[in-house]
């Protein structure tokens, strides 16, 4: 056996690659118990989960782990603390027991997946309303990379209301380790922006909460902003194929991410390579799904963005930011407008930087290794204009008109977007009083211009 019930606390210490570069001999034993080697990636995967998530928030974890070590399992409680690019362990607890056995999904993790399936974006926190995850989908809304409020309180992000009884809805969840719905909230930090939140408890290994897993649905006034009137047969269809289709979408995205970046220790390169296959054909189906559903609601009749004060040159620093790492990734450079920039304009901030965030990942995913976009803002009369540059190659301007109809793509036979994200981009910019045009040759890269009014009236 390589732990015994008597054990006081146990060190350990992980390098910024997850490996195991110091144990006692009872971590260590329960290293190699688990298939791991001398020097390795730490290969129990309970322990490196907590380690990997203690690194990424740069904070201290310290939770409930249950552990296989031969033929039982192993309770234990792990501290796991960021040292510069390392991690410190420290785990205590150590008790055997007979192993369990495999339990049903409870009700809890499919009212979570229901959750998640309903939601405009999802959240997870710790037992102290911590975050420690943002779906993607959050990123328009809060209007920055979610990674930005990784590691602190749920409170920064959101501000509660009290319901029609003056209660928190959360706060007696928390307090009572319950699952919870109705909670309104509003974002802080001068974003506009109301949201029904719902949540899960999460229930560790030892049977102790652990936080919550949670969802925020954009709400009006009145309730949801996407309820739609009765007999609209539209607006129905994309709420149902929204509900259908995000939630198992999300999950296979988030395991085959999980899969492809080789947590628990080194994959064969093919099973690498079809992880990341599975992750991309996700990624597109739900950027599919999430145009569709964005199409049945900006060319409904009743459809009017919001119309305020807004910083278009802001608005593109926080886009250009956004995909910063995209666009590392593929070698690509972002030139966005100077920190003290400004270009005021007229419009609705969630949509124009929805309308940026197209612009910029199209030039992106066009321009060649190695290259550059570049974000430029001008005044043109009574109209506010940011430029989209790229070094791709170009669109002939037969097909200049083409591209921002539904379902075109400057060349269908490239992977890439869906097809709809331009013309949603144009009906956006038109329905704030604006426009969005292109200026390109081939072999010339293209330049996109998007302008909303300067000023009210404009």
């Amino acid at each position: 056996m390589s732990s015994a019930p008597e054990l006081d606390t146990v060190a350990g210490r992980l390098d910024a690659d997850g490996r195991l570069i110091a144990a006692d001999p009872a971590l260590a034993a329960l290293h190699e118990q688990a298939g791991g080697s001398e020097g390795g990636v730490l290969a129990v995967p309970q322990i490196a989960a907590l380690a990997r998530l203690a690194q990424r928030l740069g904070i201290t974890i310290s939770r409930a782990a249950v552990a296989a070590d031969g033929d039982r399992d192993v309770d234990l409680w792990v501290r796991a603390a960021p040292d510069g690019k390392e991690v410190a362990l420290a785990i205590s607890g150590w008790s055997g027991r007979p192993p369990r056995p495999p339990a049903p999904v409870p009700p809890r993790e499919r009212e979570a997946d229901f959750l998640r399936a309903a939601a405009d974006w999802t959240w997870e926190t710790d037992d102290t309303l911590r975050l420690t995850a943002l779906s993607p989908g959050s990123s328009a809304a809060i209007g920055s990379s979610p990674s930005a409020f990784l590691g602190k309180q749920l409170t920064r992000l959101f501000r509660f209301k009290e319901n029609a009884d003056g209660g928190l809805p959360i706060l007696t969840a928390l307090a009572e380790h319950k699952a919870f719905d109705g909670q309104a909230a509003e974002l802080r930090g001068g974003r506009e922006g109301r949201f029904a939140l719902s949540g899960v408890p999460l229930i560790d290994g030892a049977g102790r909460f652990a936080g919550f897993r949670g969802a925020a649905v954009a709400a009006g006034a009145d309730g949801p902003a996407d309820a739609a009137p009765a007999g609209v047969d539209s607006a129905a269809f994309g709420e149902r194929l929204d509900q259908a289709l995000r939630g198992p979408l999300a999950h296979i995205i988030d395991h085959a991410e999980r899969l492809r970046a080789q947590p628990e220790g080194p994959l064969r390169r093919d099973y690498a390579g079809y992880a990341d296959d599975i992750a991309s054909a996700g990624r597109h189906l739900l950027a599919l799904v999430d145009d569709l559903v964005d199409l049945q609601a900006v060319e409904r009749p009743e459809f009017r963005p919001e119309i305020e004060a807004i910083d278009l040159a802001d608005i593109a620093r926080r886009a250009a930011g956004l995909l910063g790492v995209r666009a590392a990734d593929r070698g690509v450079r972002i030139d966005a407008p100077g920190a003290g920039e400004t270009l005021p304009a007229i419009g609705d901030f969630t949509r124009a930087l929805q309308i940026m965030m197209n612009l910029i990942t199209n030039a992106v995913r066009y321009t060649p290794e190695g290259g550059q976009v570049w974000v430029r803002t001008e005044q043109e009369g009574d109209l506010a204009a940011i430029i989209v540059a790229d070094q791709g190659k170009g669109i002939a301007e037969a097909d200049q008109d083409r591209i921002f109809d539904k379902f075109e793509r400057v060349d269908p036979t490239e992977p890439g977007g869906t097809g709809l994200g331009l013309y949603i981009a144009r009906h956006l910019a038109r329905a704030m009083h604006g426009d969005i045009a292109v200026d390109s040759a081939p072999g010339q890269g293209a330049r996109f211009t998007f302008t909303l009014p300067a000023r009210w009236g404009g």
